[in-house]
């Protein structure tokens, strides 16, 4: 019998919006796969890339950052420079040589339980029919 692949995906996740959607969805008792880890972050903009790649680099399967909805940001602007990142960390990702659909950006407010619930389902079964990082190979 043949174990079926579990990912692991580390979320980064806005403290005003997103995270807030997480703990909604969690409350309202949504199925939410148990291969996400969240990470609060205060905004999707404070995020470093670096951290990103690194968590690839290390094996996270899939990264998933979730934000405020454009124009709704606690710090006004930020989610804006996290789209822009975002679109430029895809394009480094693939130069390296990784896969950038391991990479998720969406927007989720903190009424938004369902929508938390949708997305993190969604790219759960993206990166299951991805299959594991390849990074975790070559670290063995």
């Amino acid at each position: 019998m043949t174990e079926q692949f579990e990912p692991r995906i580390v979320g980064f996740l806005c403290n005003w919006c997103s995270y807030a959607g997480a703990d909604l969805a969690g409350t309202s008792k949504l199925k939410i796969p148990s291969s996400l880890t969240p990470i609060r972050v205060m905004c999707s903009s404070r995020i470093d890339p670096v951290l990103i790649l690194t968590a690839l680099l290390q094996g996270a399967d899939g990264v998933l950052i979730a934000g405020c909805h454009p124009g709704d940001c606690h710090y006004n602007e930020g989610n804006y420079y996290a789209r822009r990142r975002f679109a430029v960390l895809k394009k480094v990702v693939d130069s390296l040589g990784l896969e950038s659909d391991r990479l998720c950006l969406s927007w989720v407010s903190a009424s938004e339980g369902q929508r938390f619930a949708e997305v993190v389902n969604e790219f759960n079964e993206k990166i299951k029919k991805m299959g594991q990082n390849p990074m975790k190979k070559k670290m063995l």
